[in-house]
């Protein structure tokens, strides 16, 4: 008897099985902030006057670490709004990605971070940007989190909603089956569908969110999807 898997098996069973360096951002590690150079160790322990006086003696702000963060990284990855905003003040590009392919926004959706969030959207933040090794977008992370409030902001913003990933997932797909088909991933799919998310595309399979939903028993998820 063959064994017959889908396509949208493997990538489900690839997505989970990722190393976690690959599958998550990469924040900086201890070893990392012991070598951070004196601008963003300032950065980093939020020391708004020594950082104010690197700006002013020429520090370029764009500057990264070994592994692509620029100091605005770095502060969305502290949570210090104070600090982002010193360094948005002083030009630095909210738009630019680390090595995987992060930005601010990103990065503050995926640590479900609204103020930092709606900071880095209300500065020019774009919420179509196509970010991380698996050429996603913040949606997409925040929708598979379960991340209400976020997923809402980055709506509200014009996030492309029905953006396909390289696993060949929409945000919709991903809230159905990396979620839990708890009341989270149910209002996402509501707010989803009520943005005008396209509730018949399909994973590389053609399999649909209603489909997915309904094999893993997601009743109330199945509800909304099939309510017109």
């Amino acid at each position: 008897m063959k064994l017959l898997v889908s396509i949208s098996t493997i990538s489900l069973l690839f997505h989970l099985l990722l190393p976690a360096a690959v599958q998550a951002q990469t924040p900086p590690s201890d070893y990392e902030i012991s070598n951070f150079n004196s601008f963003h160790a300032a950065i980093y322990r939020g020391e708004i006057k020594k950082i104010e006086k690197h700006i002013l003696d020429g520090a370029d702000v764009e500057q990264t670490d070994n592994f692509g963060r620029t100091a605005l990284h770095i502060a969305a990855y502290q949570s210090n709004e104070e600090v982002f905003k010193q360094l948005i003040n002083a030009g630095s590009n909210v738009n630019a990605f680390e090595n995987d392919r992060y930005d601010v926004v990103t990065i503050a959706a995926v640590a479900n971070d609204l103020p930092m969030l709606l900071l880095a959207l209300e500065n020019g933040g774009d919420p179509k940007n196509m970010t991380s090794p698996y050429d996603g977008t913040a949606l997409i992370a925040a929708a598979h989190l379960g991340h209400v409030e976020i997923v809402k902001a980055l709506l509200k913003a014009g996030s492309n909603i029905d953006h396909i990933n390289n696993l060949a997932w929409t945000a919709l797909i991903e809230a159905v089956v990396l979620g839990d088909g708890g009341p989270k991933h149910t209002a996402i799919v509501k707010d989803l569908l009520a943005y005008g998310a396209n509730r018949n595309i399909g994973d590389r399979d053609g399999v649909t969110p209603l489909t997915h939903a309904k094999t893993r028993g997601y009743k109330e998820i199945v509800h909304v999807l099939e309510t017109k």
